[in-house]
């Protein structure tokens, strides 16, 4: 399989200007937990960044819809082999769902298929789906780290799982706000070395 028939298979890859490489994502809209905490003020999606500015854009909803609807396609996973393997080449990061979320622990499972077939590449997710995750540590494939995200600002982390992500408006672990938003040689989010990134609230 080449470039262009994985990207015509899976709707390619995204490139977020944080992120030191690339990355992957689905339309804000079709969260599920995430599609419930936005109408709840205090809640860490009720101002979604993926909700607005550039993700209203024509273009950008019809490539976010096109790698919703490549999920059950069955050249799914050896298409995102192709992309993350050729794309993380010069930078072995890889984020999945820098907007969207989990829609299935089957999802979640072809997600894990990509990290073991691209084992020279750190992946990093981060959720709210809590009822999608594991309940065997040792499934998950060694190159990648799943972050539980907190729903409220300023609330503690999740206490059953080991990697997480939290809110807060002080006392952030996250630099990138000092850093033009952006990790820059920062990849705490993708070591399972620290447990917990807290992000400053936006």
């Amino acid at each position: 399989m080449n470039l262009k028939e994985a990207k015509a298979i899976t709707g390619g890859l995204s490139t977020p200007s944080k992120m030191p490489g690339y990355a992957y994502n689905l339309p804000a809209q079709a969260c599920i937990t995430g599609a419930k905490l936005v109408k709840i003020p205090g809640s860490v999606c009720s101002g979604c960044y993926a909700l607005k500015g550039r993700y209203r854009f024509r273009n950008v909803k019809e490539a976010l819809n096109r790698r919703l609807n490549s999920l059950n396609d069955p050249e799914w996973i050896p298409a995102m082999v192709v992309l993350v393997a050729h794309y993380s080449l010069k930078v072995p990061f890889f984020r999945w769902h820098d907007s969207g979320d989990l829609q299935s622990v089957e999802h979640l499972k072809n997600i894990f298929e990509v990290c073991k077939l691209t084992p020279q590449v750190e992946h990093w997710i981060p959720t709210r789906e809590a009822k999608f995750l594991p309940l065997n540590f040792d499934s998950i494939p060694k190159n990648l780290i799943i972050r539980l995200s907190g729903h409220k600002i300023d609330k503690p982390a999740a206490g059953f799982w080991p990697w997480t992500s939290t809110v807060v408006t002080q006392a952030k672990s996250c630099p990138a706000k000092e850093q033009g938003n952006q990790c820059l040689d920062c990849r705490a989010c993708w070591t399972r070395d620290v447990p917990n990134i807290a992000y400053g609230l936006h």
